[in-house]
């Protein structure tokens, strides 16, 4: 559960501006929800608290899934659900954040703006610090591959797949945390595992931590993004990566190691595939 730099200004401009929306934006009504909210609510709250309905930020006061301010529950929940006296229940919680995050979207036009509000209370377009731009990063890249499949329906191989080409020298490192306590990992740039499969869902999962680096992801030939593993502190198992097709179909994933200076490492735990 983070710490936010930014929740203590947030919770006095969270109520002005709330009291600016109740002014500008019409009541929000369930078929009049903003296109994607609930791929986005999905990653706030993964971002937040892990999904966490109960979690409370010790320094801030922050309670729940979307880790809403003290002071921002009583109007909130007057506007969304009629009374600033309701228990912030998971029900609730999911009534006030889907209605707050479609005024705001509503409002500020894009989903990275409303992230960058829920963390600062600020509806700022430039200057964001780099603790704002990297959580603002989390929360769009979870919005962007959707909630987590469930892991009992894929297929799963291993970091020593025979489906798995490795280029360069990748090498072998052990973790209790690692699935099958092991993972292959390479540091200098150039080197890349490529994955052959057939399915219409595929993740990479993998460590995180203060010495990852960044990865190129290549699928069937075609560049796709730059995943950063870099994190303050040591995950040994994250989904890295995910990419969702309308139907099956073969397909080829490449990790290019970016050779990150000072940070230069990148691991495989396995690769899941869903048909």
């Amino acid at each position: 559960m983070p710490v936010r730099h930014g929740r203590r200004r947030a919770a006095l401009v969270a109520v002005v501006a709330t009291i600016v929306l109740v002014g500008v934006v019409a009541p929000t009504g369930s078929s009049a929800h903003a296109p994607g909210i609930d791929r986005f609510l999905y990653a706030l709250g993964q971002v937040e608290s892990g999904g966490n309905y109960y979690a409370r930020n010790p320094v801030s006061g922050a309670y729940g899934k979307y880790q809403i301010m003290p002071s921002n529950w009583g109007p909130w929940a007057k506007r969304y659900i009629g009374s600033s006296s309701a228990p912030q229940s998971p029900r609730n919680q999911e009534i006030v954040a889907r209605g707050k995050v479609h005024d705001l979207r509503h409002w500020l036009g894009t989903w990275r703006r409303v992230a960058y509000w829920w963390l600062t209370g600020s509806s700022r377009t430039t200057g964001w610090s780099t603790f704002a731009s990297n959580y603002v990063a989390r929360v769009m890249r979870l919005y962007r591959d959707g909630p987590r499949p469930d892991l009992s329906d894929a297929r799963r191989y291993s970091e020593n797949s025979a489906r798995i080409e490795y280029a360069g020298r990748w090498r072998t490192a052990e973790h209790p945390g690692y699935r099958g306590d092991a993972v292959r990992y390479a540091r200098r740039a150039g080197q890349t595992a490529t994955f052959t499969f057939e399915g219409s869902r595929v993740s990479w999962y993998g460590p995180i931590g203060p010495t990852r680096g960044k990865a190129r992801v290549y699928l069937d030939g075609r560049y796709v993004r730059t995943v950063d593993l870099h994190a303050s502190g040591f995950r040994a198992r994250n989904r890295l990566f995910t990419k969702t097709w309308k139907s099956a179909g073969a397909h080829e994933l490449t990790i290019k190691v970016v050779g990150t200076s000072g940070r230069p490492v990148v691991a495989i735990d396995e690769f899941a595939v869903w048909d």
